[in-house]
């Protein structure tokens, strides 16, 4: 029997139904394990990504321990910037990106009306090569020599001397490409192969669409960072010389390389944000989203645009002026797509009748905050002044707005917004304030600092630092030891009890003003959805009966 029952019985008797689907439900370990079902790995995602964020976390919390005043106080610097190394590979590969593609096992079926994803053991498969390659990445400090310590970027010809952790590194990198790809791959196919019918292109959700161009985004650029990675191993151990000068090799042919992945790669972090942003606005605007056909379009643009601005990264390198001004305007010119859905969620808003429950404080904190990162790097885009703050604290100020105020907070957005679906229980309104305010005003006493501390010169990657810093580095530090311990109060005041379904039962549609499949079926969803295609609406975003 079907989750969605017949037009005639969509909006009753749903309780029988449910407990049919979970008579299907394996039980115990094999359950997950085995999982081919999206939503159960679309749960290992989300799980496996947030044990990733407390890891990268304690790494974060240890280096600002160190900077809390000058003198070294806990670790040594090889240490410490083994500690900055891990912070970036972890917080990038192992949290965030995973937590996107368990948001995107979860809901684009529900979204589109899929019975599941369209390659379900594949799907379990690009799960657990997460868990060798988190092994190997964090395994790595207890190698000989520690950790890598070439910073997250992994620049030659640093990553030439370092130890054996670093092949251990390279072999993660791998590893975690391959699960992105064959990731990508699934969600493409998915959504183009097993939408339901009368559900066009058009009028998908934006989830789904900012899902469907991250994922194309994912299969263009994976394969470039693995062939960086493959040459720098290369030249560790088979005599190449790609990368190494004593060889006739080139360094900065290296940044290039990696570049070319690593700015596509900030949007393949941002897009499915935004997707999320799109969905919550319009629902507690209680309005339908204000130029749809310009969002997607934007979206597109921007993931088009962000592989012609890769070496804004380099103008440090000694780059002719043509190609200062090249990559200047260029990055200028993502700005245009980038404002026009923040104009877009604002005009959502405009005369809506807005309340403000938790998912809608992060969706309104994401686009004040992200506006702020996406600011501060026009100003970075602009190569004279990049050139004086390059390697500084400014920058570290600047994609921490853009990825944890941005990434992070769509993240936990849409946790509070989908959650109620997933576990069938409401999370504590009061709870879910306490975590927003303290995330916000923590992560601005950590980070807001840094952009003084970078204009006045402070590098980046360094255990140490002058006097004059103390001040905002001790200011910087105490927000950051504040920021991490509203996660950990996240982790246990809202989302355990979710999953130990302690609270008030969720109703099938928490959200008056949400709208999408995902809304028309019960709370918590079944085990299994969507067998039978369901018939839509004009609109694609209800079931007709």
């Amino acid at each position: 029997m079907s989750a969605v029952l017949p037009p005639h019985g969509v909006h009753g008797g749903h309780a029988g139904d449910h407990a049919h689907d979970d008579h299907h439900a394996p039980t115990g370990w094999r359950r997950w394990v085995f999982a081919t079902n999206h939503k159960d790995i679309g749960t290992l995602y989300l799980l496996f990504s947030f044990a990733m964020l407390m890891i990268g976390g304690v790494l974060a919390l240890c280096i600002r321990a160190e900077l809390f005043q000058p003198g070294l106080q806990f670790f040594n610097p090889e240490l410490f910037n083994q500690f900055t190394t891990m912070h970036g590979l972890i917080m990038v590969f192992g949290a965030i990106m995973p937590a996107f593609v368990g948001f995107a096992n979860w809901m684009i079926p529900l979204q589109i009306g899929a019975s599941d994803m369209a390659f379900a053991r594949m799907n379990n498969f690009s799960f657990w090569l997460l868990i060798p390659a988190a092994i190997l990445l964090v395994g790595s400090f207890f190698m000989p020599g520690g950790a890598p310590a070439a910073g997250w970027t992994l620049y030659a010809p640093l990553t030439l001397q370092m130890g054996p952790s670093m092949d251990a590194g390279i072999f993660a990198m791998h590893i975690m490409g391959a699960s992105s790809i064959m990731g990508s791959i699934n969600i493409i196919v998915t959504v183009l192969n097993m939408r339901a019918p009368g559900m066009t292109l058009m009028k998908m959700p934006m989830f789904a669409w900012t899902w469907l161009i991250t994922a194309y985004l994912l299969i263009a650029v994976m394969p470039v960072l693995a062939g960086a990675i493959t040459m720098t191993l290369t030249d560790r151990h088979f005599g190449t010389a790609f990368f190494n000068p004593a060889g006739g090799g080139d360094p900065v042919m290296y940044q290039h390389i990696f570049w070319f992945f690593g700015h596509p790669e900030v949007y393949i972090m941002i897009l499915p944000a935004f997707g999320i942003i799109s969905q919550i606005v319009p629902a507690f605007a209680r309005k339908r989203l204000f130029g749809y056909a310009s969002m997607v379009y934007a979206t597109a643009s921007i993931a088009i645009l962000s592989f012609i601005v890769w070496a804004h990264h380099m103008f440090a390198t000694g780059m002719p002026v043509t190609g200062q001004l090249f990559f200047m305007y260029a990055t200028m010119l993502i700005a245009v797509p980038t404002g026009v859905k923040i104009f877009n969620w604002l005009a959502t808003m405009w005369r809506g009748s807005m309340t403000f429950e938790t998912p809608m404080l992060f969706a309104v904190g994401f686009i004040f905050v992200f506006t702020m990162g996406g600011f501060t790097g026009l100003i970075l885009a602009v190569a004279p002044i990049d050139i004086q703050v390059q390697d500084t604290y400014y920058v570290v100020a600047h994609f921490h707005y853009v990825l944890v105020a941005g990434s992070l907070y769509a993240l936990f957005a849409g946790v509070y917004y989908w959650g109620p679906k997933w576990t069938g229980v409401m999370y504590s309104e009061t709870r879910g304030k306490i975590h927003f305010w303290g995330s916000l005003i923590f992560f601005n006493i950590t980070f807001f600092p840094m952009h003084f501390l970078g204009l006045a010169g402070m590098p980046r990657r360094y255990a140490d630092y002058p006097m004059q810093f103390t001040d905002f580095n001790q200011i910087a530090s105490i927000g950051a030891f504040g920021f991490g311990l509203m996660q950990v109060y996240f982790f246990l005041f809202v989302v355990v009890p979710m999953m130990r379904g302690k609270g008030e039962k969720a109703v099938q549609k928490p959200w008056e003003g949400a709208e999408g499949l995902e809304w028309e079926v019960p709370s918590p969803a079944p085990f299994h959805t969507f067998e039978e295609p369901p018939k839509l609406n004009a609109s694609a975003t209800r079931i007709v009966g």
